[in-house]
């Protein structure tokens, strides 16, 4: 894109930003979307989304290509789509608006012919049957039959808010059956490891609270903490 030019207000196209090495992706792919949250505070996530394919065991994960949308409308998204790289997660700021759908049926099959990784959408989609189908997941806030306009503005490749995550582009995009969240970028190493770490320390109670071996002081060393006496 011609930098140099004055863009219309309303309107900014970026150029697709490079996400996480394609390894540091592929390990993401294995880790639970609650563990990653788990290595990042447990405040950081989507809010009030639902997956909308089938299958729950159905991951999604991927580079994010962001679109900031005027709400009911999808030009920009089709503009996304022309850019996007195999294994992409589209990541949609529809302001939340459920009153016309921003994708549908006909986009699903644009998608899977670029090889998307998924899409993250606050707003609504339409054609359930479609999107429930395997091979594309997809999280948004709402469906109805209503489709949407073609006229603007939007941008691409711009920090977001959707559903109450912040996604720059590039960030890592991981969404399992319990939710979505975005990985920095520059972290994303740093945070698989942390990951790592807290499932390896989740495997160990998980063994004691099967064996019934877990120890009583975990909570009540806290609870005499609060002042109770025990």
């Amino acid at each position: 894109m011609n930098t140099a030019k004055s863009w219309p207000p309303g309107y900014r196209i970026h150029p697709r930003a490079e996400g996480p090495a394609a390894e540091i992706v592929a390990a993401f792919k294995e880790m639970p979307v609650a563990a990653i949250g788990d290595s990042m505070s447990r405040n950081v996530g989507t809010v009030g989304l639902r997956q909308y394919h089938a299958r729950l065991d159905s991951v999604l994960c991927g580079p994010a290509v962001t679109v900031r949308v005027r709400p009911g409308d999808n030009l920009m998204i089709h503009k996304a789509l022309m850019m996007v790289q195999p294994g992409d997660v589209l990541v949609i700021d529809g302001g939340g608006d459920v009153s016309q759908a921003l994708v549908g049926g006909l986009m699903r099959t644009t998608c899977l012919f670029k090889k998307l990784g998924g899409l993250v959408i606050d707003g609504a989609i339409r054609d359930l049957t479609e999107w429930a189908e395997d091979g594309m997941p997809i999280f948004a806030k709402g469906h109805t039959h209503r489709g949407p306009s073609k006229d603007g503005p939007g941008e691409v490749n711009v920090p977001v808010s959707c559903a109450g995550l912040v996604v720059m582009p590039g960030d890592l995009v991981v969404g399992d059956a319990d939710g979505v969240i975005a990985v920095p970028a520059a972290e994303a190493a740093d945070v698989l490891l942390k990951t790592r770490a807290h499932l390896a320390k989740e495997a160990k109670i998980r063994e004691t609270n099967r064996t019934g071996t877990a120890d009583p002081e975990r909570f009540d060393a806290v609870l005499r903490e609060k002042g109770l006496p025990i």
